[in-house]
C-alpha cells in the first residue's frame, strides 16, 4: 500500500525526475569532454607528423572510459575527421584526405602492419611504379605478407594482401632486398627491383597479366642486379623464374636473363607462358611455338615493344 502511495507521490516523482536529469547531464558533459579532448589529441598527433592512432594509445593519453572514447570516435567519424581502419587502428583525416576517404596507403601501411605484428613489403604494381615503370597506374595497393589476410577498401583505396609462404618470405624479406617508400608520414617497406620482378612474375595474374609483366620487365629489368636476382629466384616457383627469364631475354637484358638460365635445368617439362589462356580447340596447343631455351610454350602474344 505504501509503495503505491510513493509511486504516485508528486514529491517522489519530482525527485526521480531530478536524479534522471542530473545523470543525463553528467553523461552529456562526459561525452562533450571526450569529444573536445579527442579533437585536441588528433591535432596534436598531426603536429607530430602522425596521421594515425590506436585505441590503446588514446585511452592511455586521454584517460577516457572505453565507452566515452567509442562515442567520441563515432561522432568524429561522422564528421569525416577519423576513419576506423581495422582492429582498433584509426586514421586521422585532413581536409585534403576526405575526398578520397583516406590518405594514400603509403602513409599508414607501415604503422598498421606493425600494430598487427605482421611483416610485409609493398610490391607488384605499386612497387613497379615506384621503381620507374610509368606505364603502371596502380589502382590497388598490393602488399606481400606471410599470412592470409583479407583485402579491404577504405574510401577510394583498395588494399590487396598477397600471400607468400612464410619460409620463402623469411628468406627474401630482408633489408638488402628491400627499399624505402618515403611519404610525408614516414617510410614504408617496398620490394627492391629484383623482388619486384620476381613477385610480378610469380603473381603475374595480379600484375595486369602477361603483357603487364612484360611491360614491367622492359621498364625496370635493366636495373636488376643479376646476382641478387638469381639468389632470390631460388625460393620462387621454377615456372615463374622461367617466365621472367624469357621476358628478360626478349628485352635483351642479357646479364639478368643469363642469371636465370640455369634454373631451366630443373624443369622436367615445358609449360605455357600464360597458363590462364586456354585455346578453344585443344589441338591448337601443339601448334603454339616453343622456346626450348626456357622450356616454354608461347601460347600468348606479348604485346610490348621490345
Amino acid at each position: 500500500m505504501r509503495s503505491q502511495q510513493s509511486a504516485t507521490n508528486p514529491a517522489a516523482l519530482l525527485i526521480g525526475h531530478f536524479i534522471f536529469k542530473k545523470i543525463r547531464e553528467s553523461q552529456l558533459f562526459a561525452y562533450n569532454v571526450g569529444m573536445a579532448s579527442l579533437d585536441q589529441y588528433l591535432d596534436t598527433q598531426l603536429i607530430r607528423g602522425r596521421a594515425h592512432f590506436t585505441r590503446e594509445e588514446a585511452l592511455t593519453e586521454l584517460r577516457l572510459s572505453p565507452l566515452a572514447l567509442k562515442a567520441a570516435i563515432g561522432r568524429l567519424a561522422k564528421k569525416q575527421r577519423v576513419a576506423n581502419l581495422r582492429h582498433g587502428f584509426y586514421l586521422i583525416l585532413r581536409p585534403e584526405d576526405r575526398v578520397a576517404g583516406a590518405p594514400d596507403p603509403a602513409r599508414w601501411i607501415d604503422p598498421l602492419m606493425k600494430y598487427q605484428g605482421i611483416d610485409y613489403r609493398v610490391s607488384l604494381l605499386r612497387a613497379a611504379a615506384f621503381h620507374g615503370s610509368s606505364h603502371q597506374a596502380a589502382m590497388t595497393f598490393q602488399v606481400i605478407v606471410p599470412k592470409q589476410l583479407r583485402d579491404f577498401e577504405i574510401g577510394r583505396h583498395r588494399l590487396q594482401f598477397v600471400f607468400q609462404s612464410p619460409a620463402a618470405f623469411a628468406v627474401v624479406n630482408q633489408p638488402e632486398w628491400l627499399g624505402s617508400m618515403k611519404s610525408e608520414a614516414g617510410f614504408a617497406r617496398v620490394a627492391g627491383v629484383e623482388l619486384t620482378l620476381l613477385d610480378c612474375a610469380r603473381y603475374f595474374h595480379k600484375s595486369a597479366g602477361i603483357n603487364g609483366l612484360a611491360q614491367i620487365v622492359k621498364d625496370i629489368g635493366a636495373q636488376a642486379d643479376a646476382r641478387k636476382l638469381a639468389k632470390g629466384a631460388e625460393v620462387y616457383e621454377n615456372a615463374a623464374v622461367r617466365r621472367l627469364g624469357y621476358l628478360l631475354d626478349q628485352a635483351r637484358y642479357e646479364p639478368q636473363a643469363g642469371a636465370l638460365e640455369p634454373f631451366v635445368k630443373a624443369a622436367k617439362t615445358s609449360i605455357s607462358l600464360d597458363p590462364s589462356v586456354k585455346p578453344l580447340i585443344a589441338s591448337l596447343v601443339k601448334e603454339a611455338p616453343r622456346v626450348a631455351k626456357w622450356k616454354l610454350v608461347i601460347n600468348e602474344t606479348v604485346e610490348t615493344d621490345f
